[in-house]
């Protein structure tokens, strides 16, 4: 299941990726004009009054240490003291096109391909492992661009990424070792020949990149240290990749740290610890060309004479030296989350502090990424980052166990969650949506299938048909008052002119008189029906599928217990998701509100709402290594809301909403008042999806916004109209733009997603990202057929089984919508939102299959709970062959 941009399609999708750039990207460059043509047409007015800073205090504004998310206090991102900044960003320049600096510091960049959290250990990695205790660590997450069909990071990808400062990969299939740098005799950077190297095919490796999704720029690292006067050194064929300049060429290459001899004149060191690397290289490869996993003995003994070389090199450097050292790619043909380890000065010239790093990219403690490392290396070295580094730099965290061995037993387990997310995510969507297709079936079955209960002769006909009169009492109650004003919103199926049943006394009287006749005058051949009151087999579709709406919480809510430690992962996940959504259902069933039509609903789609809420308030917590949220591994996204999670966020606020404005106007409020306080919470819940701080989610928001304007224009008793619809659009558009050019205005290292996005259509870099999440979009819905299959099997079960007379008269839906006219204004804003986060996501269909799994279901709770109140009418007589006349006879 993705949650965010899965890797460029490849193969047949590749056409459909190709295309999607051409007719996405003409569309989307003028999502952001209105918002920034106003932000550029008033900056010239407001610069005048803005202070003329400094360069130098310009650059170190820059490359200052970040140490929070969130804007800065003083506020001076945002204030017209930032012009500069923009006019900067506009005509595509950097921080250091007028002031280039050199660099201020020294950089031991070392790269263990493949090292991991469960290598590490006190007697076999003495030298790692008192890096561990020195300095700050965090899990790495290596995302690159894998080979054809599989979801690894190769060695030689990883290192690429690591000179780019974004994803990148190698063409062909299968993991290529690092080419070996070819000697040259050029002069090198202290003055000595025959010491520079040069890396074979490198051309041929940076054109490829074009063809990736990313248009990474190999060389970008080396190039910006040597531009600025540094001087750099590499040891090993992958960090010659790394240190290598934009034409491929390292001024002082050595092929072990014995052979680089004094380190004191670099900025500067890139130093490959290859011993896992080349032992899993020299494996027998699969049928992907990927070699399989080592042994165990043979994986330790790579860690330990890797740990040697790390130890040789560290024990050289000088005391100023700031040690980065990270796993930077897999050795296994499953991805993991690998080492980061930051020791030495820091940007401000303290140590880091042992505890966990975090950086921007990701907001999570103890979570950072392989682009992550180049933009860190940049700002220790006091240079300003170009933007086609993605990355930030890390950054003192959240606190670790005082002692190595508790963060290393920490930080394994983060990754051991990751692999058994890995392990069960698959099978958990096959149970999960072959059980909604058996529920959907079978439900179907118990609403359609024609009774075969005898006629009770103590009982009159029309007694078995009506519910008790307290019942009809409490259920007309509450819609009385809403479809007083609009009763052309209400229709039922079978009666279109019973809009309002219990609109006007006259009319409630007269729809009273048809259900009584149709019920009474049956013909003596006519098979009596069975009382929807007090069918069991009603009462038990009731609550299993509140306990389906409530599943997709749950599988956020699960992470509260670590499920991923227990014996058996798979059934253990399975458990803990059905005991908590048995938990909501007991709420949604254990107070007065199980007696209206919309009570459970309300109750599991309020819970729904501000479960995710609080939880994206407070870090997205919930949604790392959920089922149905981030894969860290993965590394699609760390924070803010997936697309999965937005799906069911979304839903659970509009058909939340519309449980409390049917309560509200069965108490008497007015209809006014009632839209306006949904729109006030609906409005917050769009604003926490787009805030950068908080959602982070740009396609969202106009899926939202339109979503939401449909359930708002329904609930106030208007038709929604194609110009309306097309109002509302613009209106979500110009507001997913101020929120990216809002986030776009802040420092560089502390944007989100949406304000890169800002910087790439200035750019001019826009249609590749479109095209890469168009291309994900389809082949996702094309891909992923059992997602695509239960949201049609849904929609069919919603329109042409609810929709229908059922074995208890008149169509379940209709009397839903009867009973409860606020469902039909929140089911259509929730399908809406969902059609149109389908269109604009990368995720593609699995944005309203989630969607569906939770509004389907408790409709049709709200459904049986109608036909439990309502009276019923006798179905429709089936088709045959008309009675004889008189004459024929």
């Amino acid at each position: 299941m993705p949650n965010a941009t899965p890797y460029p399609p490849q193969g047949r999708y590749a056409e459909r990726h190709r295309l999607g750039r051409r007719i996405a990207g003409t569309l989307t460059s003028a999502l952001l004009t209105v918002p920034l043509t106003a932000l550029l047409t008033t900056t010239p007015a407001q610069a005048t009054y803005a202070p003329t800073a400094a360069p130098q205090a310009s650059l170190h504004a820059a490359t200052a240490p970040i140490t929070t998310a969130h804007p800065a206090s003083d506020g001076t991102h945002t204030s017209i003291a930032t012009t500069p900044h923009l006019r900067s960003a506009i005509t595509g320049g950097t921080h250091a096109a007028n002031a280039p600096a050199a660099p201020r510091g020294r950089v031991a960049l070392i790269g263990v391909p493949g090292l991991e959290w469960s290598d590490l250990d006190r007697t076999r990695t003495p030298n790692l492992w008192r890096l561990v205790g020195e300095g700050a660590s965090a899990s790495l997450s290596t995302r690159a661009v894998p080979p054809p069909d599989r979801g690894t990071t190769c060695p030689t990808a990883g290192w690429l990424t690591v000179s780019a400062g974004q994803r990148a990969g190698t063409p062909g299939k299968g993991c290529p070792p690092p080419p070996t740098p070819q000697p040259d005799q050029q002069t090198g950077q202290d003055g000595q020949t025959g010491q520079g190297a040069t890396i074979p095919g490198w051309k041929a490796l940076a054109a490829h990149q074009s063809e990736t999704g990313y248009d990474a720029q190999l060389g970008t690292l080396g190039q910006l240290v040597t531009d600025n006067g540094g001087k750099v050194a590499a040891i090993g064929p992958g960090a010659a990749l790394a240190a290598a300049d934009k034409s491929g060429n390292i001024a002082k290459y050595a092929p072990t740290p014995d052979a680089l001899g004094d380190p004191t004149p670099y900025n500067l060191i890139v130093l490959e610890a290859a011993d896992l690397a080349n032992a899993w290289l020299q494996q027998p490869p699969d049928e992907y060309g990927v070699p399989t996993s080592l042994t165990p003995a043979a994986r330790q003994a790579a860690v330990t004479l890797a740990d040697r070389q790390i130890g040789t090199l560290v024990e050289r450097l000088p005391a100023d030296t700031t040690v980065l050292l990270a796993g930077v790619s897999d050795v296994t043909p499953n991805a993991h989350l690998h080492v980061a380890i930051a020791a030495g000065p820091g940007p401000d010239g303290s140590p880091y502090p042992h505890g966990y790093l975090t950086a921007t990219s990701t907001r999570q403690d103890a979570l950072v990424t392989i682009t992550d490392l180049t933009a860190t290396t940049i700002q220790l070295l006091g240079l300003p980052a170009p933007r086609q580094v993605v990355g930030r730099p890390w950054q003192p965290g959240g606190s670790a166990p005082a002692t190595a061995s508790g963060t290393v037993t920490e930080l394994a387990d983060g990754d051991l969650a990751s692999q058994v997310l890995r392990e069960v995510r698959g099978p958990f969507f096959t149970v999960l949506v072959t059980l909604q297709l058996l529920f959907y079936a079978l439900a179907a079955l118990a609403l359609r299938r024609r009774s075969t209960t005898r006629p009770n002769p103590s009982r009159h006909p029309a007694a078995t048909a009506t519910a008790t009169k307290s019942e009809r009492n409490a259920a007309t109650t509450a819609p009385a008052a809403l479809t007083a004003e609009h009763p052309e919103d209400t229709p039922t199926a079978e009666h279109p002119e019973d809009t309002a049943t219990a609109e006007h006394p006259g009319d409630s009287a007269k729809a009273e008189k048809r259900h009584e006749k149709s019920a009474t005058t049956a013909t003596p051949s006519t098979t009596p029906m069975e009382d929807a009151s007090t069918s069991k087999l009603l009462i038990s579709i009731q609550v299993v599928a509140v306990v389906s709406g409530a599943i997709a919480v749950s599988t956020f809510l699960a992470q509260l217990v670590p499920w991923w430690t227990l014996p058996v992962p798979m059934l253990s996940v399975i458990l803990t998701i059905l005991a908590i959504a048995g938990l909501i259902t007991a709420v949604a069933f254990g107070g007065p509100w199980r007696a209206h039509v919309l009570g459970p609903l309300a109750t599991v789609a309020a819970i729904t709402s501000l479960a995710l809420l609080l939880d994206v308030m407070t870090g997205s917590s919930l949604q790392v290594n959920a089922v149905t949220g981030y894969e860290p591994v993965t590394g699609g996204r760390f924070y803010g809301f997936s697309n999965i999670a937005f799906a069911v966020y979304a839903t659970g606020t509009v058909l939340g909403l519309a449980g409390v404005a049917q309560w509200l106007l069965g108490r008497g409020m007015s209809r006014a008042v009632v839209v306006t306080l949904c729109g006030l919470y609906g409005g917050f819940a769009v604003f926490a999806d787009g805030w950068p701080s908080w959602g982070a989610d740009f396609g969202g928001v106009p899926a939202f916004v339109v979503g939401l304007a449909v359930f708002l224009i329904l609930l106030s008793g208007k038709r929604v109209s194609l110009l309306r619809l097309l109002i509302v659009g613009l209106i979500g558009a110009v507001l997913v733009g101020a929120l990216s050019v809002f986030d776009w205005l802040r420092p560089d290292a502390q944007r989100t997603h949406l304000g890169n996005f800002v910087q790439q259509i200035i750019d001019g870099q826009a249609w590749t990202v479109i095209g890469r999440k168009f291309g994900a979009m389809i082949g996702v819905t094309v891909g992923n057929w059992s997602l695509t299959l239960l949201s049609l099997v849904a929609l069919a079960f919603l329109f042409l089984v609810l929709a229908r007379p059922s074995r208890w008269g008149a169509s379940a839906l209709g009397q839903a919508y009867r009973l409860a006219p606020t469902l039909r204004a929140g089911l259509f804003g929730a399908l809406t939102c969902a059609f149109i986060g389908f269109l604009m996501n990368d995720s593609g269909i699995a944005i309203p299959a989630m969607a569906l799994t939770v509004a389907v279901p408790l409709t049709l709770a709200a459904c049986v709970r109608a036909l439990q109140l309502a009276k019923p009418t006798p179905p429709a007589p089936q088709p045959g062959r008309a009675a004889p006349r008189r004459a024929e006879a």
